[in-house]
């Protein structure tokens, strides 16, 4: 399988080589050449194959021949050792958890996968590779755990001061080794700029091999298709068809959700919900993209004012607007309207939901408000305990707290204070 930039003024790649570079060289993201669908057969008996099963056939395709099958069952194996319940809320809404795995996020699995690609491809050769990655949350602690003590690969994260939990903010600054975590006087954009910067400056990209663990980077976006084929294995013997709601920033785990519709399976439509950084609803809504700053709420890992793989989403449908109406709704929705959604959901349904979650919740809510012949299926991406104080503050109860983040918050906070992408390049350069 080949890529080529979204810009299209860059060389295509084989899929060692965009797992790599991360981003092509004329700042374009990478997109597989092909996309084949997968047998109807391989849907109808979706419910006889595990999960590892499932997600080789779903991503062998884009791998090709850069990871040996046998290799690449066996990252798969490793990858997937944690569960992906479908709990159910109502008779026609459910929620898909993602937040089994050992940073209690759903950026676990694309992050271990990509770790895993990049630890496979680093044995091929003595050159060091640096992940330098962005992170408005859950990105930073599932890329810090992922890649923790691979060989061959250093990582460098960075996020915004105060604009992440506590909990996320453990998880990516008290692991030491090779994860060091630069604590950026300034915004997720002001981040992401700064990694962009670092990406296109040749100067830097001569001395060092730098690739991204955002969900920009092929290895960490494609694997999220395999959340929607989990639980479409789940759902499949319900007589109603389904659509999802994904609480969206970045718009990587929507985008691989649409991908995975483009692999064939059943899929009526798709929700993306928001919180006030409503780029996107406006885009749905208007037909124009207007970028801004974006405004930080309590559900931070959204705080997204430029969401990267939008423009992926678009061309998944050739950027025909009428097309991506047809299968795209987006809703946004205020930090007041996310509290309430959890305390709804807590008190009618005893199910206590992140803000991520509660986001996602309230746009299927309002999707099947006009289509209630459908069922309805929203990610909760990370576990309430990420967001201790704001839960508890709205439901007024206290939850359990996990032994491995108990753990976690006695150990010291290590990061680097910086405020502009000198300051980046002149640690990356030391």
């Amino acid at each position: 399988m080949k890529y080529y930039s979204l810009n299209k003024k860059a060389p295509m790649v084989s899929f060692k080589e965009a797992v790599i570079k991360g981003i092509a060289p004329d700042r374009g993201l990478y997109f597989p050449e092909e996309i084949h669908p997968l047998p109807a057969s391989f849907f109808d008996s979706l419910e006889t194959l595990s999960n590892q099963e499932i997600a080789f056939r779903a991503i062998q395709q884009f791998v090709g021949d850069a990871i040996p099958e046998k290799v690449l069952s066996d990252i798969l194996e490793d990858v997937l050792d944690f569960d992906f319940p479908v709990v159910p809320i109502t008779d026609n809404i459910a929620t898909l958890e993602l937040f089994h795995g050992p940073t209690m996020a759903f950026k676990d699995v694309g992050a271990r996968f990509m770790a895993r690609c990049l630890g496979y491809f680093s044995n091929e050769k003595s050159a060091e590779i640096t992940v330098l990655v962005a992170t408005s949350g859950d990105t930073g602690g599932a890329v810090a755990n992922g890649f923790l003590g691979v060989p061959g690969v250093k990582v460098v994260i960075l996020y915004p001061s105060g604009k992440v939990s506590d909990i996320q903010e453990k998880q990516l600054t008290t692991l030491g080794k090779n994860i060091t975590a630069l604590e950026v006087d300034g915004t997720f954009d002001d981040c992401q700029e700064m990694v962009k910067s670092a990406f296109l400056d040749e100067k830097l990209t001569q001395k060092m091999q730098l690739t991204s663990a955002n969900s920009i980077n092929v290895a960490r976006w494609l694997p999220q298709m395999f959340y929607f084929l989990f639980a479409y294995k789940h759902a499949k013997s319900l007589s109603k068809e389904i659509v999802f709601s994904v609480p969206s920033g970045n718009f990587g785990n929507i985008c691989a959700g649409i991908m995975a519709q483009k692999l064939g399976m059943p899929c009526k439509h798709f929700i993306a919900s928001t919180n006030v950084n409503d780029i996107v609803p406006n885009f749905m809504a208007t037909g124009s993209y207007i970028p801004k700053a974006s405004i930080a709420t309590i559900s931070n890992a959204m705080d997204v004012g430029d969401p990267s793989n939008f423009i992926r989403i678009r061309h998944l449908y050739k950027d025909n607007f009428e097309e991506l109406s047809n299968n795209l709704s987006s809703y946004s929705f205020t930090d007041e309207e996310t509290k309430e959604a959890m305390l709804a959901l807590y008190n009618d349904f005893n199910y206590v939901a992140d803000p991520h979650g509660a986001v996602g919740y309230l746009g299927l809510k309002k999707y099947l408000e006009q289509h209630p012949e459908y069922y309805g299926i929203f990610l909760e991406t990370a576990h309430p305990v990420k967001f201790l104080e704001v839960v508890e503050d709205t439901i007024q109860e206290n939850i359990e707290m996990p032994d491995s983040i108990a753990k976690l918050l006695n150990k010291k906070k290590k990061s680097i204070l910086i405020s502009n992408y000198q300051e980046v390049k002149d640690f990356l350069c030391e």
